[in-house]
């Protein structure tokens, strides 16, 4: 298991009892076919603390050969004071329970299709998108909504680099098509490692988006298209000696409201000439509808990489813009247009 970056929170925790393996996508939980990846005990992850490559091993079991399609992750309960699930909110020392619907008893459902050879391990990564995963509600208290994601380590690699040091904390993505497949946080030396990501002859290339926007002061956002992942390799996009970096700028916010009953997750996409990408996200409150988004109010940066570093990046022409991206639970969207380049911007709401 693996995390990407958190929006808010020092620690996002999870109690994982088991994993569970099906052939078929359509399987309940009730179904024959399941292989359980049972854990000798339950084992409590810190999320946030699986970056830059570092994994949680969650366990082994033998699989006949064959094709396998369904992923169940289950998870303990918070029962009275034990507090298996929870949150602590960036500032604070207290945990929060984190309730977890359906999690503690059919698990939550990963749909990703892997094979097994005969005689052969296959390593399969779950990453769990911490900050698009956490809700809150009116009263202030958290729910998960899991957005997890499985990959075969078999046909993967990863993409390294380094941002320069003023840039450490900064939260680097690996993108297609403008959603976000991979993140990490670069560390204390501006060192970021995205992994695993599938590989490129089957997958396609990647657009790593470098995204400060610590308020009140960050930095440009950074964007590099056309990064090549190949198998059981790493692509290097910048060294510690020519890291990248991004001027200053100033970090200001989008706030609105969405209809609290479409349960939507808010994207912020920027655009550099070449493209749109997410920049952040965030989930509306579940009760009230209310979200805030934190953009960097500079141009972005952008370049496209050569097979060699550095990367030349130039200016792109827009300041300050972005597109705000609503998606409801029911899978409809809307989108809204604003501009932070001389301020925040409230009110850009949307109705379901």
């Amino acid at each position: 298991m693996t995390d990407a970056p958190s929006c808010g929170f020092d620690h996002v925790y999870v109690t994982v009892n088991k994993v569970r393996v099906n052939a078929s996508s359509s399987a309940s939980d009730t179904d024959g076919g399941w292989t359980d990846i049972a854990l000798p005990s339950p084992q409590k992850i810190d999320l946030l603390s699986l970056t830059n490559g570092v994994l949680s091993d969650l366990g082994r079991a033998p699989l006949a050969a064959g094709q396998y399609q369904q992923i169940r992750l289950v998870l303990a309960q918070n029962q009275g004071n034990t507090v298996a699930n929870s949150v602590v909110v960036s500032g604070t020392t207290a945990e929060q329970p984190l309730a977890t619907p359906s999690a503690t008893q059919s698990g939550y459902k990963i749909i990703q299709p892997f094979t097994v050879q005969a005689n052969t391990l296959v390593d399969l990564v779950l990453d769990f998108n911490a900050c698009k995963s956490v809700v809150q509600r009116g009263n202030g208290t958290y729910s998960l909504k899991p957005v997890v994601t499985a990959t075969p380590t078999v046909v993967s690699g990863s993409i390294a680099g380094y941002v320069a040091t003023a840039e450490a904390g900064a939260t680097v993505y690996a993108e297609q098509n403008g959603q976000v497949i991979r993140g990490t946080v670069a560390d204390s030396n501006g060192q970021f490692i995205l992994s695993p990501l599938v590989q490129s002859s089957s997958n396609g290339n990647y657009d790593v988006v470098i995204v400060d926007n610590r308020q009140p002061n960050g930095h440009a956002n950074g964007v590099i298209h056309a990064v090549p992942v190949t198998a059981s390799a790493t692509t290097t996009i910048a060294t510690s000696a020519a890291p990248i970096t991004l001027p200053s700028s100033a970090v200001n916010t989008i706030a609105g409201t969405v209809t609290a009953s479409a349960q939507a997750t808010m994207r912020a996409l920027q655009n550099d000439g070449a493209g749109s990408y997410e920049v952040t996200s965030t989930n509306a409150n579940l009760d009230t509808g209310t979200y805030t988004l934190a953009v960097p109010a500079a141009a972005t940066l952008t370049g496209t990489y050569k097979g060699a570093v550095p990367v030349t990046l130039s200016q792109a022409a827009a300041a300050g813009s972005y597109t705000v991206e609503a998606d409801s639970a029911s899978g409809a969207t809307q989108f809204a247009g604003a501009n932070v380049s001389s301020g925040s911007q409230s009110g850009i709401n949307f109705n379901f």
